[in-house]
């Protein structure tokens, strides 16, 4: 993983957040993903690699690298159509709220490559948010203050998930795919999404369903009022550079 870091081995992925609402029809809203290059040119997925970057502390690299090379990209699109701006979503590790150089350093980074903070979003999980509750807070504050938004990845997981969302200033509830996958045959999960989803909205925040991977499901999920929709039956993650490039043609 440093090798990979230093040799620029990773390729960003990305895939498309798609709007059930029609207010929010105007924004083109992909989620940054992250993929291995190995020397045999082979594509490795996060599963193989995250899990060791965690364990031997390595996701604030990672996290930095993503955060550099997304911004780098999107910057030079931005600026050369800002009449048809695109706006990413990002994901942190838990492990990057206790960086306090992170939040500090994330401000330069916007000057630097000349994004609007509003364009912006950072996912991040709710077990990550959970275990480290103050430093998340403070970290989401901050960067909040400059423009950017925030998702809370992953929600319903975790045994204490409304308790603690009164307290996560966030603008985004990513419904977790493990409920919003089964919602055409199974009535509890189906429950689970309508909670979750009208808790969001009571609470002022837009939910996006994880895991849509029918036409039926994201039907399911425009008559349950769903903001958002991800997964293989909305889009397949493909190479951010070549989101970009396509969406210069299309202008």
């Amino acid at each position: 993983i440093p090798r990979s870091l230093a040799e620029n081995s990773f390729i960003l992925y990305a895939q498309l957040i798609k709007p059930l609402n029609p207010e929010y029809c105007s924004q083109s809203h992909y989620e940054i993903l992250i993929r291995l290059q190995n020397d045999k040119s082979e594509i490795i997925p996060p599963g193989a690699f995250i899990p060791a970057a965690e364990r031997y502390g390595l996701m604030n690299s990672v996290d930095l690298w993503v955060i550099k090379n997304s911004f780098k990209l999107l910057g030079k699109h931005n600026k050369k159509f800002p009449q048809s701006p695109i706006h990413i979503a990002i994901n942190l590790s838990g492990q990057s709220f206790a960086n306090t150089h992170l939040v500090q350093y994330i401000p330069t980074l916007f000057k630097k490559y000349r994004i609007k903070p509003e364009h912006i979003t950072f996912e991040i999980t709710e077990t990550a948010a959970i275990t480290n509750l103050t430093n998340a807070i403070k970290f989401i504050k901050k960067l909040k203050g400059l423009g950017c938004k925030f998702a809370l990845d992953d929600f319903g997981s975790g045994l204490s998930s409304f308790a603690y969302l009164k307290s996560l200033p966030v603008d985004y509830l990513k419904i977790d795919g493990a409920f919003v996958k089964d919602i055409l045959d199974d009535p509890i999960d189906e429950a689970m999404v309508q909670s979750i989803n009208q808790i969001g909205h009571v609470m002022k925040i837009k939910t996006i369903a994880e895991f849509v991977e029918s036409e039926a499901i994201e039907q399911r999920l425009i008559e349950m009022k769903v903001d958002f929709a991800q997964g293989y039956g909305i889009q397949k993650p493909r190479p951010f550079l070549d989101i970009l490039q396509q969406a210069q043609s299309d202008n």
